[in-house]
C-alpha cells in the first residue's frame, strides 16, 4: 500500500474513456514489515476533459513512553490530472499528465520528537492507456519529467506502469493490480512497485493485501520486501 513513513507513488489503477466515471474508496492495512497500521483515502474521477486522480496516505505509529500509539506519524498526498481533449481521435489513448505529490513525518517519542519531509514534487509527461476490449484488463504507460524542491536528482525523470486485472483467472470479484515505478534521486535509481490482490466479499467491501519491493528507496538501501494485509470499502 501507499506508506508514509517511507513515501510512495501511486498511480491511475483503472481509467475508463468516454462515460463519467467516479469511484472513492477508503484502504486499512496493517503493514507487517513495519508493524504500525496506514489508512489511504483514495479516488478516480473522469469527465469529457480527461480524469483526475489523488490519493492521501496516513501512517499511524507516533508513540508514548509505554509504546502504546497515540497519533497518526506521517501523511502523504498526491494529485494527478490527465488531460485529454481528443477522446474521440485516433490518439484517444494519449494524454497529457500533470501531477503533485509530498508530505511530511515525525518520529520519535513525545519528549524527543523528530521529523523529516518529503519534498514537493512536481510532474509532467505523457500517459498511454491499453486495454482489454470489455476494459477487464487495463494498463497505463508513463513516462514523466520530475522537478523536486530543494533535491538533486541526476536524472529528472519518472517511469511508470500501473495495471489492472478484473475476475482475475475467472474468478469473479478477484482482482489484481498496482503499479511500479523507476525515477532518480541524487545520483541513486530508485523502483517502488505495490501489486494488490483483493477479492470482493461483497458490493462495497473488499479484503486483501499487499506487497511492497522497493529498491534504494525512502533511507532503505538495496532492496526490501515488506508485506502488508488490509480492507478496501467504495463508497
Amino acid at each position: 500500500m501507499k506508506k508514509f513513513v517511507f513515501p510512495a507513488i501511486v498511480a491511475i489503477s483503472l481509467f475508463f474513456a468516454g462515460n463519467a466515471f467516479a469511484q472513492t474508496n477508503f484502504q486499512t492495512f496493517y503493514d507487517l514489515g513495519r508493524g504500525h497500521f496506514t489508512t489511504t483515502m483514495e479516488g478516480f474521477h473522469t469527465d469529457d476533459w480527461g480524469n483526475t486522480f489523488f490519493f492521501i496516505d496516513y501512517d499511524y505509529n507516533m508513540r508514548n513512553l509505554n509504546n502504546t500509539v497515540i497519533s497518526p506519524s506521517g501523511t502523504y498526498m498526491e494529485i494527478a490530472r490527465c488531460l485529454n481533449f481528443w477522446q474521440d481521435s485516433s490518439l484517444s489513448a494519449l494524454s497529457i499528465q500533470v501531477e503533485y505529490n509530498g508530505g511530511l513525518g515525525i518520529f520519535g517519542v513525545p519528549a524527543t520528537i523528530g521529523g523529516f519531509t518529503v519534498n514537493n514534487a512536481f510532474l509532467v509527461g505523457l500517459d498511454y492507456f491499453l486495454h482489454s476490449e470489455n476494459f477487464n484488463n487495463t494498463l497505463n504507460l508513463k513516462l514523466l519529467y520530475k522537478k523536486f524542491n530543494d533535491l538533486y536528482s541526476k536524472i529528472p525523470m519518472q517511469f511508470t506502469a500501473v495495471w489492472g486485472l478484473q475476475d482475475l483467472f475467472g474468478a469473479k470479484g478477484l482482482r489484481f493490480s498496482g503499479f511500479a515505478d523507476f525515477w532518480c534521486e541524487g545520483n541513486n535509481l530508485v523502483f517502488l512497485s505495490e501489486p494488490q490482490l483483493w477479492y470482493q466479499v461483497f458490493d462495497h467491501f473488499n479484503i486483501g493485501g499487499e506487497v511492497e519491493f522497493s529498491y534504494n528507496f525512502a533511507g532503505m538501501q538495496g532492496f526490501n520486501v515488506m508485506p502488508c494485509i488490509g480492507t478496501k470499502w467504495v463508497f
